[in-house]
C-alpha cells in the first residue's frame, strides 16, 4: 500500500469516526427534543439516508483501492478544499442549531426557526456542507464515480423528500415563511405556505 493511499484511508476513517460521533450527538439531541414535544416528520427516508452515507464511505475506500494510484495533485487539493468547505458549513450549522441539531427532521410547534449564525445567510447550510463532502472526499483520491453517484443520489433525496418535508413541517407549525421573508438570505428558495 502506498503512503498516499494510507493517508487517504486515514482521512476516510477520520470522517467515518466523526460521523459516528455526530450520530451520538444527534441521538441525544433527538431524545431531548422529543421529550420537549418535538414531532418527527418524513421519517421514511431516514434509513435510505443512513445507507447512502455508509455506502459512500465504503465506496470511497473501494474506489481508492481500485485506482491504486493517487490522482493529479490539483484533483487531490480540490477534494481537500471541498471537504474543508463542507466540514466548515456543517460545523457552523451544528453550532448555530446547538441542541436543536439532529439528523432527523424534528419540529417543535411554536418554536421559531433558527435565523442566526450561518442561517443568517444560508437556508440549508448543513445540507450544502454534506453536498460538498460527498463530492469532495472521493475526489481526494480520484474517486470520480463515487463523487458523482453519491452526490446525485443525495441531491435526489434532499430535493425530492427531505427539504420539502422539512420546510412544509416548519411552515405548518412555526410560520417558517414569515421568518424567511423577514430576513433575507444568500441562498433561499421561494416561500412555503
Amino acid at each position: 500500500m502506498s503512503t498516499s493511499l494510507a493517508l487517504y484511508l486515514c482521512v476516510v476513517v477520520a470522517v467515518a469516526a466523526q460521523r459516528l460521533f455526530e450520530l451520538r450527538i444527534a441521538s441525544r439531541n433527538t431524545s431531548a427534543l422529543v421529550n420537549d414535544g418535538a414531532e418527527e416528520v418524513a421519517c421514511g427516508h431516514y434509513t435510505a439516508m443512513r445507507l447512502l452515507h455508509t455506502a459512500w464511505l465504503l465506496c470511497c475506500v473501494g474506489e481508492a483501492f481500485l485506482h491504486g494510484t493517487p490522482p493529479a495533485l490539483w484533483v487531490a487539493l480540490t477534494g481537500l478544499t471541498g471537504l474543508a468547505i463542507g466540514q466548515g458549513l456543517r460545523l457552523a450549522a451544528m453550532r448555530s442549531l446547538g441542541p436543536r441539531w439532529t439528523t432527523r427532521i424534528l419540529v417543535i410547534p411554536g418554536l421559531p426557526p433558527i435565523t442566526g449564525g450561518v442561517y443568517r445567510w444560508l437556508r440549508h447550510p448543513n445540507y450544502l456542507g454534506v453536498i460538498f463532502e460527498l463530492a469532495a472526499l472521493p475526489l481526494i483520491f480520484g474517486g470520480v464515480f463515487s463523487a458523482v453517484f453519491f452526490t446525485a443520489a443525495n441531491l435526489i433525496l434532499l430535493l425530492a423528500v427531505r427539504i420539502p418535508a422539512e420546510e412544509a413541517a416548519l411552515g405548518r407549525v412555526n410560520n417558517y415563511a414569515d421568518h424567511l421573508n423577514a430576513q433575507g438570505r444568500l441562498i433561499a428558495q421561494g416561500s412555503q405556505q
